[in-house]
């Protein structure tokens, strides 16, 4: 079944994920390249804790974790643990080593999972690209190196005060091994290069180019005339029998001179397009224009995965993703109906996955697992068709690592209060509190009451309607309710939602009756303009009471066959 985990992706790796399982492995790891770059090489003092890595500040730090994960590799006998030794005489110990330290250990455990089948492939920019790549080569083997794509990510960028202007991404791609499944992805032809080169019509109106029908080589037993026209001096490409042919389908160009020479027609109409080459200039980055962006600050776009997915696996392969941020590579594996496994390290990066999957697939987490005999029996059964399969594993994921349960809730709020408030806002729908400042974990200290925002409309007007939400995860008393009315009429919200992990008391529940409520004019209707929602309530499936066309996160777009804002992309 698909699998989406919370938490760090190299102990899930360990722990969950088998030896050749996986059949592509894309990963876009967070890194702080706006830095400095000469900041990334500078020695630090002091030891924190442990090593984490926040996804939107991007950063490695060379502390105790680090020092402990570069002498496991060290420790190992094989050549990863001397190239990584070999990094830090000449590198340092500073962030740039922390950084390559942990991929180190994390590309290992992704070339383990992966089947002899399988590919890698790794997005990054020129920050540590050539870095990333010596690792890469150590570890899947230089004869397994196939491209270095650049993506062309912007057409312009202001940053070339002291150097030229940076506008494109490395992707690394990598396979396992001779075997790798590799599938030849098409585009259509520009329209430069179609007013270049098709320049002509037949007498049916056709559009179409030419090329010569001489064989590079002599050939002497194809060197013949045909209808008058002599032959070329090294003889044609084709035999008689194959020239007549294509003169019986009209695909002879024959010239006026009678001394000139015969071509071959290419209709443009028969054209599948050209094959993509590892220059990647046709997919732009998303704006605020395409209807499948979220307002995730490095968000990538559909088209971008959809290739790489259509060109290294086939349908029912599974595709994993251990930085897997706002899920564009899970859009992109449920859409060409792949098996997925995503995995990010913060709880409101997993709930956006969640909101994603079900706006655009119709699809909501399971906590039941597929029988073992249904199992079996698909292994088993050489008739059941690969569509057939997957119609049952791509309808249903399961969420492992986040709370399912009031015990593990309450456990969670004990260690991690801000996480807490990350899990269970997207359970309502609600955004994190400065998310929609690029912050992946919304934001942390004074909040004056709010934790979360949610956005609807009720009416022709279409403006937007903003829902404050105010999570509680200790004791609770009347005067927070008194606070959120204050807080709700300070912002002119239009609703509050107390969220609590303690059941609501009495007079908590006489203040939110006091507020009244908020009257809808466009359904006509009246809604509580306090609402309290324990953990409890919603992990039996109760939601807050809004009027219809809620919006909260951007809306992801529904995806219908395999129409994108970046166009079809096709392959054979």
């Amino acid at each position: 079944m698909n699998r989406l985990y919370y938490g760090d992706n190299l102990k899930i790796l360990r722990d969950y994920i088998k030896d050749e399982t996986v059949d592509l492995v894309y990963l876009d790891p967070p890194f702080n390249s706006n830095r400095n770059y000469n900041v990334l090489f500078r020695s630090e003092s002091g030891a924190e804790a442990e090593s984490q890595i926040t996804a939107f500040e991007d950063t490695w730090h060379w502390n105790l974790q680090a020092e402990q994960t570069y002498n496991e590799l060290i420790n190992e006998p094989d050549n990863v643990g001397r190239m990584i030794e070999s990094f830090r005489q000449f590198i340092g110990t500073n962030q740039m080593m922390a950084y390559l330290v942990m991929m180190a250990v994390r590309l290992k455990e992704l070339h383990r999972v992966l089947k002899p089948t399988g590919s890698l492939y790794l997005h990054c920019d020129p920050t540590a690209s050539h870095y990333l790549k010596i690792l890469l080569d150590t570890i899947f083997g230089a004869e397994n190196f196939r491209n270095e794509i650049t993506w062309k990510r912007y057409s312009a960028h202001n940053d070339a005060k002291h150097a030229f202007a940076n506008l494109t991404d490395a992707i690394l791609f990598y396979c396992k091994s001779k075997k790798a499944r590799f599938n030849v992805v098409k585009v259509p032809h520009s329209a430069e290069y179609i007013e270049k080169f098709f320049t002509k019509t037949d007498v049916h109106g056709r559009r179409y180019a030419s090329n010569n029908l001489q064989s590079p080589n002599p050939r002497p037993n194809l060197t013949y005339p045909y209808k008058g026209f002599p032959p070329p001096a090294n003889g044609w490409k084709v035999s008689l029998e194959r020239m007549t042919e294509l003169d019986n389908q009209g695909r002879l160009e024959f010239p006026k001179n009678p001394a000139g020479r015969i071509r071959l027609k290419y209709f443009l109409d028969e054209m599948d397009g050209a094959p993509v080459g590892n220059v990647w200039d046709d997919i732009p980055p998303l704006t605020s224009s395409h209807a499948e962006r979220l307002g995730y600050p490095t968000q990538k776009p559909v088209a971008l995965l959809e290739r790489i997915v259509s060109a290294s696996s086939n349908e029912g392969d599974v595709v994993l993703d251990p930085f897997c941020g706002c899920g564009t590579t899970i859009a992109a594996a449920q859409k060409l109906n792949r098996q997925w496994i995503g995995i990010d390290i913060t709880h409101l990066s997993v709930g956006l996955q969640k909101l994603r999957l079900k706006d655009t697939f119709g699809i909501e987490p399971t906590t039941k697992k597929l029988t073992t005999e249904h199992t079996e029996s698909t292994e088993k059964d050489s008739e059941l068709s690969v569509s057939s399969v997957n119609s049952v594993v791509n309808n249903s994921y399961r969420v492992i690592g986040q709370p399912e349960d009031i015990e593990s809730a309450k456990q969670l709020a004990q260690e991690d209060r801000y996480g807490f408030q990350w899990w269970i806002l997207p359970l309502i729908g609600a955004r994190a509190l400065g998310a929609e400042k690029g912050s992946k974990e919304g934001k942390k200290g004074s909040d004056k009451g709010i934790d979360g925002v949610m956005v609807f409309t009720d009416d022709n007007s279409g403006k937007a309607k903003r829902v404050i939400v105010s999570v509680k995860s200790g004791h609770v008393n009347a005067a927070h309710i008194r606070d959120l009315v204050g807080t709700i009429e300070r912002e002119k919200a239009a609703i509050g939602v107390y969220l609590t992990l303690e059941p609501a008391t009495k007079p908590m529940i006489e203040e939110a009756v006091k507020a009244g409520f908020y009257h809808s004019d466009g359904w006509n209707k009246d809604y509580p303009r306090i609402q309290i929602l324990t953990v409890e309530d919603i992990l039996a499936g109760k939601s807050v009471n809004l009027p219809p066309n809620l919006r909260t996160y951007r809306q992801a777009v529904k995806i219908n066959g395999r129409s994108s804002d970046q166009g079809d992309l096709g392959f054979e």
